[in-house]
């Protein structure tokens, strides 16, 4: 089975649609997949729920996808980075679902895990409980939170071989290994393409069974988020 598509369009076009639930690995502008959250935009699928930690910055990552409104929900734990945002959800325009990092995380990697729902303590007596269960263990109460299965995840890995297994990038792996694992249909993004035995066991951070699709995208611009350069006397 040959997983690997010529273009991010290609291997999207097919199966995304109007309102569907989607993963997106990342943290902030870490390991996000470039190249197809372009072709998203490009296909033109709205209505989207998207799960990602970040909402990415006003015109890149997340950000051409709520300039042209083709996201009507947020599944995150941080959006302060985005003045679009901000304005979307204020006119009421923009749907947001806040979830604590961790317990996002847990979402996904129990969704991909089988895992229909968990308890935790975070979230236990604040604005993150209403509407949801509690359940008493050992004196404490814990609060239920459903997992998450998105019909498509798009991840962002250093390196794969033919049959999907990857290799991810120091921080880049964040978000991504647990987003793909939850997609029923996982499209990734790699820098690089080697033979099949060229990654030593000990490189695969995620198994190719998990993988559908697979792009190559030699050359993402991984723009920094913020630059700060302090200036010091005498350099």
């Amino acid at each position: 089975m040959n997983k690997v598509f010529d273009s991010a369009f290609a291997a999207l076009k097919d199966i995304v649609a109007d309102g569907q639930l989607m993963a997106v690995g990342g943290f902030g502008l870490c390991g996000i997949p470039e190249a197809l959250i372009e072709a998203l935009k490009d296909i033109g699928v709205k209505d989207l729920t998207v799960v990602s930690n970040n909402a990415g910055v006003d015109g890149f990552g997340l950000g051409k996808l709520l300039e042209t409104h083709q996201i009507k929900k947020m599944i995150a734990s941080y959006v302060g980075e985005n003045k679009e945002f901000e304005r979307q959800f204020l006119a009421g325009e923009l749907e947001l679902e806040f979830t604590p990092q961790g317990t996002l995380a847990e979402k996904l990697r129990a969704g991909g895990a089988g895992i229909p729902a968990f308890f935790t303590k975070t979230g236990v007596g604040t604005m993150v409980a209403e509407g949801k269960e509690t359940r008493d263990f050992d004196g404490e109460t814990y609060l239920m939170e459903r997992s998450l299965v998105p019909d498509v995840a798009l991840v962002k890995a250093y390196r794969a071989d033919p049959s999907g297994n990857l290799q991810f990038r120091l921080t880049a792996r964040n978000f991504n290994p647990a987003a793909a694992m939850a997609g029923k249909i996982c499209v990734v993004e790699v820098e690089e393409m080697v033979a099949l035995g060229d990654m030593v066991p000990d490189q695969v951070h995620l198994p190719g069974i998990y993988v559908h699709r697979i792009v190559v995208n030699p050359h993402p611009e991984k723009r920094i988020e913020k630059r700060t350069i302090t200036e010091k006397s005498g350099v």
